[in-house]
């Protein structure tokens, strides 16, 4: 198995200058998902990143096939779906995951609709839906890294709305807060948030970047601040592993970082010190004793 320090090695390689690039693209990935994660968490709308998510296929098969930046074409889909979602969900007739359900699944047969049409386009769809390495472009790295900006700015430009939205959106109305503009806020950090990171992680996996590392950091923490830091770590180390992994044993880079995402998450849930499963099995054990006793 290669060792961390061929690894290291290889990313020097400038014949292997794809290896860097993936692994910039599954940094920024990492750090913008799991800052737009903790939102998406803490609202459980893990259904509308998976949304958002499948979205974006249109903009990026309609991008591939006339030679366009994917980054951009899945930025224009994702949030023209993040806005319609958002102004349809307003309709309390209709539940926001019925909405959603209808336009994500049509958005993504749209998509394979689009690339059916490029020669060849197997093995482009299997890029797109579980990432590749050679995916990222190095004409796309300056928008990834400017949109990336962008999305930072406003989850903190609008952090107390988006918080007091999503601890009770009733009273966010009442005391003025516009819930709809934040919610189309949020909706298009998310689909922002999924372009940068689809290209590595793949439009199949790419909810798990955002929604994993929050989750994790759920369990050990309270505060939102500390959430988010926690999650872009985990998300952080984790990438850089999957990457690693996944060139060492020849495995695709998408799945490979989200199993490590799992295997992350399975190891907190179980052990984490006040929320983990040994902990309260522990401390349910311990109260059963001092009454027995």
């Amino acid at each position: 198995m290669l060792s961390i320090m061929d690894f290291i090695n290889d990313l020097y390689n400038p014949i292997l200058s794809f290896l860097p690039r993936a692994l910039l693209v599954a940094a920024v990935s990492a750090v913008v998902c799991a800052i737009v994660g903790t939102h998406v968490v803490l609202r459980g709308m893990a259904f509308i990143g998976d949304a958002v998510a499948h979205a974006v296929f249109p903009g990026l098969a309609f991008s591939f096939i006339t030679g366009g930046s994917l980054v951009l074409g899945g930025a224009v889909a994702g949030i023209a779906t993040a806005i319609l979602v958002a102004l349809l969900s307003q309709n309390r007739r209709l539940k926001e995951d019925s909405v959603i359900g209808v336009l994500f699944v049509g958005a993504f047969a749209l998509g394979i609709v689009i690339i059916s049409r490029s020669a060849g386009y197997a093995g482009s769809l299997q890029d797109f839906l579980f990432g590749s390495l050679t995916g990222v472009s190095v004409d796309d790295i300056p928008l990834m890294l400017i949109g990336s900006l962008v999305v930072i700015s406003i989850l903190a430009f609008f952090n107390k709305e988006l918080v007091a939205v999503s601890i009770d959106r009733e009273t966010a109305r009442a005391l003025g807060i516009p819930v709809l503009f934040v919610d189309i806020v949020l909706y298009v950090s998310v689909a922002l948030a999924v372009v940068i990171s689809v290209q590595t992680i793949g439009n199949v996996l790419v909810l798990a970047l955002l929604v994993a590392p929050a989750a994790t950091a759920r369990l050990v923490t309270n505060r939102m601040s500390s959430m988010m830091t926690v999650a872009s770590i985990l998300s952080l180390i984790s990438s850089f592993v999957g990457i690693y992994l996944s060139w060492a044993l020849d495995l695709p880079a998408g799945a490979t970082i989200v199993c490590v995402l799992t295997v992350v998450f399975a190891s907190v849930w179980l052990c984490a010190p006040h929320h983990g499963i040994l902990a309260k099995y522990f401390s349910t054990w311990k109260m059963h004793k001092n009454l027995s006793d």
